[in-house]
């Protein structure tokens, strides 16, 4: 089976407190998994699980703490950012944030064009800045000399996946990429993600607490809690046919798969929460409602169950 992208036992850990009082928190604990070729990977849990530290590790931006990133069979070196050059683009949260709104858009594009050396003339680099916002549902003639003010949000998050494409990534890194999206608009880029994924091959690593546009968008899922994964496998049975008691939670808490009753619960860390972090066995044993004692004393492996990974005791007998 071909991987176009590898996360082997991630782990990344932050000190928090001042020097006489500091606490380690394991934002990402012993993560792993794949990236197949034209595959949407779904990255899935709450605000504060340790998703987007995953993605900054990928894109170079954090340094893990143990662990390595594949790609295309390559490991990355330390403080390399290959992965820039190397056919990975990232698409941010904010579209806004994204633009200076005191610069034009396409000089963005003929930014990147140039830094990349994509095209010899001028009006080579519009040819291939046309054919990136057509993928996308855009022209060069509608954002031509315009501000990112003069766009709406959609249609800024598109043009920002056009930027991503002038380089012919195989990979994209979409964190959060509806959430500051209007409802009316969020259909509109997560159907573009499968555009891309069936008509150019291009795979994503979808990040979001959107439980509905992840089973909408996703061909497979991974479920994270604490800086672990809990339950990864097919999107249709993870979400579906939920093992983890953490999983049904989330599950739960949207019944239908309709993108406008998104799940969005902020995290706060109190006390209770940061001995979750803490904690020697399973993080979710102190709200789980099938808790045995070894859950909270030693950290469940993985069972596959159905072609499904899950990481719960409740399964070790099958």
């Amino acid at each position: 089976m071909e991987k176009l992208l590898e996360v082997e036992h991630l782990t990344k850990v932050f000190t928090l407190g001042s020097l006489l009082s500091r606490i380690r928190i394991r934002a990402v604990d012993d993560v792993s998994f794949y990236i197949r070729p034209a595959e949407i990977f779904t990255l899935a849990g709450e605000s504060g699980c340790g998703k987007t530290t995953i993605a900054r590790i990928i894109l170079g931006f954090e340094e893990p703490t143990a662990g390595a990133v594949i790609y295309g069979g390559k490991r990355g070196a330390k403080n390399e950012r290959v992965w820039f050059t190397e056919g990975v683009q990232a698409i941010f949260q904010d579209p806004f944030g994204t633009f200076n709104p005191l610069r034009t858009v396409e000089q963005y594009f003929f930014e990147t064009v140039r830094n990349y050396r994509l095209a010899r003339t001028r009006e080579e680099a519009i040819r291939l800045i046309d054919e990136k916002l057509r993928a996308v549902g855009l022209s060069y003639e509608e954002f031509a000399g315009k501000y990112p003010s003069e766009f709406s949000g959609g249609q800024l998050q598109r043009i920002s996946i056009a930027r991503a494409l002038l380089t012919d990534p195989k990979l994209l890194i979409a964190d959060e990429p509806v959430s500051m999206v209007d409802a009316s608009l969020r259909m509109s880029v997560v159907n573009l993600f499968k555009k891309l994924k069936e008509e150019m091959g291009v795979s994503v690593l979808y990040i979001t607490h959107d439980l509905a546009t992840a089973y909408y968008v996703g061909d497979r899922i991974a479920i994270m809690f604490r800086g672990n994964i809990v339950e990864m496998g097919p999107v249709e049975k993870v979400l579906m046919e939920p093992l983890h008691p953490y999983t049904r939670l989330l599950r739960e808490s949207i019944p239908e798969a309709d993108p406008s009753k998104r799940w969005s619960n902020k995290i706060a860390l109190t006390e209770t929460e940061y001995q979750e972090y803490l904690r020697t066995g399973c993080k979710f044993a102190g709200r789980c409602p099938d808790v045995m004692e070894i859950c909270k004393s030693a950290m469940p492996g993985y069972v596959e169950v159905d072609g499904v990974l899950v990481r719960c005791y409740k399964y070790t007998s099958l």
